[in-house]
């Protein structure tokens, strides 16, 4: 086969490819000859050309996602009918109830065992999320009352850390007790700081995707 002298259009067939094969069988049990099979007669040296490891491909794919995520954020954070506490809530609600995140959690890799992958989720939440998207919406709760604290930036951080790193089964594992308890210490914290952003169909969303991972390990 003729070698593609497009590297974009070469990037993207490996990363759908990577993608479908990783929502099929699941990452640990997707291997590079499974993507250079089902690429259509593209070579090995195509895709290392590209990617170091099928780790990187991984990081890639998620980088995808993260980007589709963080339009969601940026359409909440911007808009103008609801006040900070109201943008705060939306984007918890919106955040999990995402379909795509079924397809997230049903391909994600072990991370609690990828050191790797776990630092670039805890960098992109704290360095990209917390600052960029929940930071001016804490500072706009402060503006309008909604919400009440001295320190926006670090609870930007805190909470985003506890809901996107801690709370996240992929990192951790966790069981659906697992998960249920945790969701119930975040949910007493946000209301602690007169919070109270986050209910019983969330809960149930993130019990439904703790099985969702559970199943694919």
């Amino acid at each position: 086969m003729a070698r593609n002298k497009n590297p974009e259009e070469t990037i993207n067939r490996i990363l759908d490819t990577a993608y479908r094969l990783f929502l099929e069988r699941g990452y640990e049990y997707t291997s590079i000859q499974d993507i250079i099979n089902n690429l259509g007669g593209l070579s090995k040296g195509a895709i290392y050309h590209h990617f170091k490891s099928k780790e990187d491909i991984l990081e890639a794919v998620t980088n995808r996602m993260t980007e589709q995520s963080n339009r969601m954020l940026a359409k909440i954070r911007d808009r103008t009918d609801l006040n900070g506490k109201e943008k705060l809530e939306a984007i918890f609600r919106e955040s999990i109830n995402r379909p795509v995140q079924d397809e997230i959690f049903a391909m994600a890799p072990n991370f609690h065992n990828n050191a790797k992958l776990m630092v670039s989720m805890v960098n992109d939440t704290m360095k990209q999320v917390a600052p960029n998207y929940i930071l001016p919406i804490m500072e706009e709760g402060i503006a309008d009352g909604s919400i009440v604290t001295d320190y926006p930036a670090q609870l930007a951080e805190l909470i985003i850390f506890v809901a996107n790193v801690w709370m996240n089964p992929m990192n951790f594992g966790d069981t659906q007790e697992e998960a249920h308890g945790k969701f119930m210490v975040f949910q007493q914290m946000l209301k602690g700081f007169g919070l109270d952003i986050v209910d019983e169909k969330m809960l149930e969303r993130l019990k439904e995707l703790t099985s969702i991972y559970q199943k694919k390990k």
